[in-house]
């Protein structure tokens, strides 16, 4: 019913959570990524444009290791820890996912460290 899905070349975990959870073999629930180097698990501060696409980058990598894209992608949360960055968002957004985009929410939240924004998501793999 629980399948984890692990990625080799994404962040590994340091609290206990899986990067992913495949459930009944075609919905895929994605961990919430942020700005880290997967290389070195450690994070990557930098402006928000930086942090929003190595975090989307992130979540890209556990949604190959299941097999999917973010074309499977049908719900994505968007944690930002502050909202004047919505616009810039936007545009990074726009420029990794294309219509009919998922369905989405974003909002304010106090993040832990530097981080200036994380992601999850929720994606339902091809039969």
């Amino acid at each position: 019913m629980r399948k984890p899905i692990v990625s080799e070349k994404a962040v590994v975990p340091a609290s206990p959570y899986s990067q992913a959870i495949l459930a009944r073999g075609r919905t895929l629930y994605v961990s919430g990524q942020g700005s880290f180097d997967p290389e070195t698990n450690q994070f990557r501060p930098g402006n928000f444009r930086e942090q929003a696409e190595r975090t989307f980058r992130n979540v890209q990598l556990i949604l190959e290791a299941a097999g999917a894209s973010w074309d499977n992608v049908v719900k994505v949360n968007v944690y930002l820890t502050d909202t004047l960055n919505f616009a810039e968002l936007n545009e990074v957004y726009r420029e990794i996912l294309s219509e009919p985009y998922p369905a989405r929410t974003t909002v304010q939240a106090g993040l832990i460290g530097q981080m200036l924004i994380e992601v999850d998501c929720i994606a339902v793999l091809p039969e």
